[in-house]
Order: C-alpha cells, then sequence, then structure tokens
C-alpha cells in the first residue's frame, strides 16, 4: 500500500453499473469529439500560463465535464482568491475539472503522470505538483513544496482519499495534506462530488476504478443520458479550528457535521 495512494477495493466489474439508457453511438461520437476540442483549446492557452483570467479557467473546466454530456448543478462558493487547500472526495477523472470549475487550483498528482507522453509535459506546464507515492522520505518534502505554494496566495486541490471510489462507497482521508494547510496557516476548503442520474438516483457510471482504462471510462460517460454531477462546496474550515492535521482531515471528510462557530472561533482564537 502506498503512502499517499492506498488501493480502494472498487472495480468496473463489482461497482461500475450501467445506467440503463445509452445515447446512440452518433452522439456519442460526438461528444468525444467536442471533449478533446475543449481540451486543445485550453492547451492552446498554455504558454500563456498565469496571465489567463481565473473565470476563463473556471468556465473551461466546466465546459469539458459538458461537452461529455453531464450537467453541472453547484450549490456554495468558494473564496476567489487567496491560499486555500481544496480537498475533495475521488470518483472519477471528470473530479478534476469539476474542482478546477470551484476554483482553479495547482492540482496534486501522482510522479507517473509526469512520465506520460505528452500529458505529463502539459500536467507539469499546467502546474501540477508531482508526488512520488511509494516513497515515504519524498513525504516532508511534499507537503512543504504543498505548503509553500498555499503561502503564494494560491489555491491547491488535493483528492486525500488516495485512489478513486465507486461513489457509493468512499475512503478515508489520509493526513498528510492537511498538515500543509497547518504550516501554511491558510483554510481548508472541503467539496463533496457525487453523480448521479435525472431523478436523482446515483449513478457510477462515470467512476474510473480498479484496472478501468480511461479509454472505456470516457466512453461509458459519453455514451450515458441523464447524467449529472452535483458539488456542493461547503464550509471553508478557517485555520486555527483544528489544531491538528487528523481532526482537522476527520472535519473535511464527506459526511462530517460543520460545527457552528467555527467561524467565530477562529476569530476570537
Amino acid at each position: 500500500m502506498s503512502v499517499w495512494l492506498p488501493s480502494a477495493p472498487c472495480t468496473p466489474g463489482t461497482c461500475v453499473e450501467p445506467t440503463g439508457s445509452a445515447t446512440a453511438a452518433p452522439r456519442a461520437v460526438l461528444r468525444l469529439t467536442a471533449v478533446a476540442a475543449v481540451v486543445l483549446a485550453g492547451v492552446a492557452l498554455l504558454p500563456l500560463g498565469g496571465r489567463v483570467p481565473a473565470e476563463v479557467v473556471r468556465r473551461w473546466c466546466r465546459w469539458i465535464v459538458r461537452a461529455a454530456g453531464v450537467r453541472v448543478r453547484v450549490t456554495g462558493t468558494a473564496a476567489p482568491t487567496g491560499g486555500t487547500l481544496l480537498v475533495a472526495n475521488h470518483i472519477s477523472w471528470l473530479d478534476i475539472p469539476l474542482l478546477g470549475a470551484v476554483r482553479p487550483a495547482r492540482m496534486v498528482a501522482k510522479a507517473e503522470i509526469r512520465r506520460w507522453p505528452v500529458a505529463g509535459a502539459l500536467a507539469a506546464r499546467g502546474g501540477v505538483l508531482f508526488i512520488d507515492r511509494d516513497r515515504l522520505r519524498a513525504l516532508p518534502d511534499t507537503v512543504d513544496r504543498i505548503a509553500c505554494a498555499l503561502r503564494a496566495g494560491q489555491a491547491v486541490g488535493v483528492f486525500p482519499e488516495g485512489s478513486t471510489w465507486c461513489g457509493r462507497a468512499q475512503g478515508t482521508f489520509r493526513r498528510a495534506a492537511f498538515q500543509a494547510a497547518l504550516d501554511a496557516r491558510v483554510p481548508v476548503q472541503p467539496v463533496h462530488l457525487r453523480y448521479c442520474l435525472d431523478g436523482g438516483t446515483a449513478s457510477t457510471a462515470p467512476a474510473f476504478v480498479g484496472e478501468d482504462s480511461l479509454l472505456a471510462s470516457l466512453w461509458r460517460v459519453v455514451s450515458a443520458r441523464g447524467l449529472v454531477a452535483e458539488v456542493e462546496i461547503r464550509e471553508a474550515i478557517p485555520y486555527g479550528v483544528h489544531p491538528d492535521r487528523r481532526s482537522l482531515a476527520r472535519a473535511a471528510q464527506p459526511g462530517a457535521t460543520v460545527q457552528p462557530g467555527w467561524i467565530h472561533s477562529a476569530l476570537v482564537a
């Protein structure tokens, strides 16, 4: 088991169920083409770096999800500026643009991605913070790099479960990234992601789990009908409310009860 990326028990065969209604193949191909076009449009803007307005990046991230035929429902708001650790449960490759639609952030990703042809170079140019998931000795340095980005006023996006889950089950938030928020003295912004059908029934179709291939997951999403991504932006947890990373990770976990008075406690501390 990795320090950063524990394995989840979810697999395509046991967890991923068909939606029961699939769109015609030509429409699925059209959606796949639209996703590729939107991604390439974003790639063309990479040389501009930080000069691209945050609102443009947010809209681009949302367009990726919409191009795949998935409607997006967002509740709550996130602070538009200042160092913030964005944390969310992890179900699908769609989670990454959805988190970017909340607020553009430097994502934390496994070091193996950096070696991927084309995608690795693009991720590096996009400001991704790579972690060596198999080296315990690398953990303090990774936490320090995240903290440095947070101190610089940047948002950093992390999926603390360390692995994708099907959505009906979930993992426990691992604590290392929360230490970076404590070291940088910045708030934590919990985001809860859920995928469902038009009627509100939970759907595992977007799940990207186990030995699932990205192409298979992509096709499952673009060929499905009536998928909805629900993004719940919960109340931010101010610095100082939780003195240690264990309690901070527990408070940010999806399903945790929001404690009234967090803001007040932070102000008077």
